[in-house]
């Protein structure tokens, strides 16, 4: 198993890091902008760190359908953020979830360790910001669609197969283009390109990818595909969430990108007990 080396952290076997989601975004598809403001995005991120993230995650632009909103305003929002959390909290892995590499080229500058391509190198100048830089970079799959577009119809052979050889292909180009092997993950990014269905049976085959050796993120936070396997609106996904990150927890996911990062703390510890990779806290039944 490959070790993931992202700033100051290195995770290894066992080790679950949960990834807290900071969107500076008036129209997140989940708090509908409740992190828009600088000083609520500062204590959302506290509280992420209260509760046990390892990683931050920064947005500037809604992954769905919203008003256009342009690189330079991609980066007002999102680099003088990243510069004040990493001032704020200099051991917390920041990570920004940008397409474009000029915003990912700033944000690194600024303190960002981990470039979160969520569009599958839609813009090739973002693995050559993690070449130059020496950040970390998530290696995605989306079905090529174009940023913020939604598939219609998708169709694969075996989901799962096309998945895990584009991600290996990407994460292997990735290297030959000069970025660290230990700062690679691979993201299936489930609803991106994808029916539900074909969500269900990447997380029930994730093993199939994290197989590959190379360290899995999940990114499933109340995705569409929990909402309509149990038929819930955003606000009542977080069981169905948190049954999904169990599973992949279960099946190799190594890092996992959440809203909810206590109930998510709370379950990756439990699996990591139950695999015997993390000692219970307060052991004393019969004893």
């Amino acid at each position: 198993m490959r070790v993931l080396k992202l700033g100051r952290r290195t995770f290894g076997e066992g080790d679950y890091a949960v990834m807290a989601i900071v969107n500076r975004t008036p129209d997140s598809f989940y708090d509908a902008g409740a992190t828009f403001e600088f000083d609520a995005a500062l204590a959302a991120v506290a509280n992420a760190v209260a509760s046990g993230a390892d990683i931050v995650d920064v947005g500037g632009v809604k992954a769905g359908d919203g008003p256009e909103v342009t690189a330079a305003e991609e980066i007002d929002r999102v680099v003088p953020f990243v510069a004040a959390v990493h001032d704020a909290h200099p051991e917390l892995v920041i990570s920004v979830d940008t397409w474009r590499g000029e915003v990912a080229r700033e944000a690194v500058a600024a303190g960002a360790e981990l470039i979160n391509d969520t569009w599958a190198g839609w813009d090739p100048g973002v693995v050559k910001v993690a070449a130059d830089t020496g950040a970390g970079l998530v290696c995605s799959h989306t079905g090529g669609l174009e940023p913020r577009t939604v598939a219609e119809r998708p169709a694969y052979g075996d989901v799962v197969a096309e998945v895990r050889a584009e991600l290996v292909a990407r994460a292997e180009a990735a290297v030959d283009e000069g970025v660290r092997a230990d700062g690679i993950l691979i993201d299936p990014t489930h609803d991106f390109g994808k029916t539900t269905h074909h969500s269900l049976e990447l997380t029930r085959r994730l093993d199939e990818l994290t197989g590959t050796g190379w360290p899995t993120l999940v990114a499933l936070s109340r995705k569409d595909f929990v909402g309509e396997t149990l038929d819930l609106p955003v606000d009542r996904r977080l069981n169905g969430t948190l049954a999904a990150t169990a599973v992949s927890a279960w099946n190799g996911a190594r890092v996992f990108r959440a809203h909810d990062v206590a109930a998510t703390r709370e379950v990756l510890d439990m699996v990591a007990s139950i695999k015997g990779h993390r000692p219970p806290k307060n052991p004393h039944r019969s004893l």
